[in-house]
């Protein structure tokens, strides 16, 4: 696989020329794309939750702790993030976090030789590093480029791209970084162990590849972005920038509580996904599960696309309060049901989760001005929430045997969403009405 192949989608510009300032839609494009590209880096760990149970003989609550050292980074991360945005502009935002998740992904060479999970955790936690500045920057920098009365729908059309990239990051990583092989338990314990350490290092050895090209491709598109014209959007006037008196806002306080819930219940579902599919399914192999995983982020990237056009006719609050609805179903047949029932139930939760991230975040900081910048990175800090469910579910598991119980995590957090829906539809008509625009 060359790396163009890792090289981020683009939307057509067709697609975008009526809510972006002509001048800067190629520019936009550039900066959508970025989108795609974290989205790769935060759907890998799913994959890697799995390899790293069996190349370096973790468990569930110990692979887990991949996502709470990812989402750790988004949190440190992302206060600083906006406040470079703030002080340097979009442009170094932006150049700061690919450098930051380059870094990270050629780690990842002398942490596979090494074969230390530590590094491992050092180089995802730059990786993420690298994502809280893109997602810090690229949420708030598609307001910029046009009308601010679609920036919702412009965000979520943005975000239908980071759907994409969830859809193509399992379908690589399945085949780039599962081998194949999988050895029961009892098979494990009969090898010797000279045997064992030469089944872990050829397993641990296949995350080289990947990483190594998805550090080109990051590279590459920081040359693109270093030459790309792109509207600046730096405002000088910070009179409105004060964290205490932005958090005190009920709209934006209610964004953060309702993104770190969103976030968690999404990190979870998909973190267990492939568990949850080899116990709904015991003749399911890992590789075939990785792909029923990437048909689920498919649904999420068309549920991103079909929510950018329903907005048009409906209000952001009534769609996002409807989906929140569908999942604590869709979550309870999940954890209830069992077998492919269940699995269905599941693969079905990941396109009503798509329009909740980018309809959250565009509720948060709608009206903030040029505070913007830290109200994002407010409701970035709210990611942390997938550092501390994945742990969790994955203790549950262990404790109860069984992945399927610990989908009433993810059901709770989408109760948290809708009641947040319906806050937001009755106490801010001005934001539930006019973002749609």
């Amino acid at each position: 696989m060359s790396s163009a192949e890792l090289t981020p989608a683009v939307p057509d510009p067709v697609a975008v020329r009526h809510f972006v300032t002509p001048g800067y839609r190629w520019g936009f494009v550039l900066v959508v794309s970025l989108f795609f590209l974290w989205a790769l880096a935060n759907n890998f760990n799913d994959i890697l939750i799995r390899q790293f149970q069996k190349a370096l003989g973790l468990n569930r609550g110990e692979a887990g702790f991949i996502q709470f050292v990812f989402y750790i980074g988004y949190f440190v991360v992302a206060l600083p993030a906006g406040l470079l945005m703030r002080r340097f502009g979009y442009r170094a935002g932006v150049l700061t976090g690919l450098g930051l998740y380059a870094v990270g992904a050629l780690l990842f060479l002398p942490a596979s030789l090494m074969t230390s999970y530590a590094l491992f955790l050092v180089a995802l936690f730059l990786i993420a590093a690298g994502a809280a500045c893109l997602e810090t920057t690229g949420n708030a920098y598609v307001g910029v480029f046009g009308d601010p009365a679609s920036a919702v729908r412009r965000l979520n059309l943005a975000q239908a791209f980071n759907g994409l990239g969830g859809f193509f990051a399992p379908i690589i990583g399945g085949t780039l970084i599962f081998s194949g092989v999988e050895h029961s338990k009892a098979v494990l314990a009969q090898m010797s162990p000279a045997a064992l350490q030469a089944y872990r290092a050829s397993e641990v050895a296949t995350v080289r590849l990947p990483y190594a090209l998805l550090a080109i491709a990051v590279l590459l598109v920081a040359a693109a972005v270093g030459w790309a014209r792109l509207p600046e959007g730096r405002s000088e006037d910070t009179a409105h920038g004060d964290l205490r008196t932005l958090i005190r806002r009920p709209a934006l306080r209610g964004a953060v509580i309702a993104q770190f819930f969103y976030v968690g219940a999404q990190v979870g579902v998909w973190s267990f996904f492939i568990d949850f599919a080899k116990e709904a399914a015991p003749d399911l192999s890992e590789r075939n599960a990785a792909f029923l995983l990437s048909i689920s982020l498919l649904l999420f990237m068309i549920g991103r696309f079909t929510g950018t056009a329903l907005m048009t006719r409906v209000r952001p609050t009534t769609l996002l309060g409807s989906y929140a609805l569908a999942n604590v179903g869709l979550c309870a047949v999940a954890a209830m049901a069992g077998g492919r029932l269940a699995l269905g139930a599941l693969m079905l939760v990941s396109f009503f989760m798509s329009i909740m991230f980018p309809t959250i975040f565009g509720l948060g900081v709608e009206g903030l001005g040029a505070a913007k910048p830290l109200g994002s990175s407010c409701i970035v800090m709210a990611i942390v929430g997938g550092a501390i469910f994945p742990p969790l579910m994955g203790v549950a598991s262990v404790w109860t045997g069984s992945v399927a119980i610990i989908m009433l995590l993810p059901l709770a957090c989408f109760v948290v969403i809708a009641a947040y829906a319906r806050r937001a539809h009755r106490a801010w008509p001005q934001a539930s009405d006019g973002v749609p625009g």
